[in-house]
C-alpha cells in the first residue's frame, strides 16, 4: 500500500465463479476513502477482473457498514497482470524472482503462496513492450501461466507479436 491521502477501508467485490475459479465468491481490497462515496484502490487485485490498483470506484455500504464496489469512476491507467509461477512449484524464491524481474522494468508486484501466484501492477509509465516481451518469454519457457486481469488501450497498442 502507498501513502494514503485519507483513511483506509476494505472494499468488497463480488466475483463470478467459472468452474472452480476463482476460489472465492468475494475479494476484498484495501482502498483509500475519498470522502465522496468513492475509494481509490490501493491493492493489486488477485481475482477481480477489469480493475487495477489506483482505480477510483464508487461504493455502497450495506446495513452492516461493509463497502461494496460499484462502477469504476476513474481509471488509473494501470494494468493488472496475474501469473502462476511454474518453476520450483511456485516456491517463494520462484515468486520473488518473478517480482524482481518485473521490478527492474518499473512494475510492482505481490505474491501469495497459495496457488503460487504473483499479481503485477503495471503503470502506464513502464515500457509496456518490454513488459510484454518478458511475459511472453516466461509463458514460452513455461516459467508461468499468465492472465490479463485488466488492460488498457495503451497496453493493447504496445502489444508485441
Amino acid at each position: 500500500m502507498t501513502n494514503p491521502a485519507g483513511p483506509y477501508v476494505k472494499v468488497h467485490f463480488r466475483l463470478e465463479i467459472e468452474g472452480d475459479w476463482p476460489p472465492a465468491s468475494v475479494e476484498s481490497l484495501w482502498a483509500v476513502d475519498q470522502g465522496d462515496g468513492t475509494v481509490r484502490l490501493d491493492n493489486i487485485p488477485w481475482f477481480v477482473r477489469g480493475i487495477a490498483c489506483g482505480d477510483v470506484v464508487a461504493t455502497e455500504p450495506d446495513e452492516e457498514g461493509v463497502h461494496w464496489a460499484g462502477e469504476v469512476v476513474r481509471r488509473s491507467e494501470n494494468c493488472t497482470i496475474r501469473l502462476i509461477a511454474s518453476r520450483d512449484s511456485g516456491s517463494g524464491a520462484a515468486r520473488q524472482s518473478v517480482i524482481n524481474a518485473f521490478r527492474e522494468l518499473g512494475v510492482d508486484g505481490e505474491s501469495i503462496e497459495q496457488f503460487g501466484m504473483v499479481a503485477l501492477d503495471v503503470p502506464p509509465t513502464a515500457d509496456l513492450a518490454k513488459v510484454q516481451r518478458l511475459l511472453k518469454r516466461g509463458v514460452a519457457k513455461e516459467w508461468w501461466d499468465m492472465e490479463e486481469g485488466c488492460v488498457t488501450a495503451h497496453w493493447r497498442a504496445a502489444s508485441v507479436s
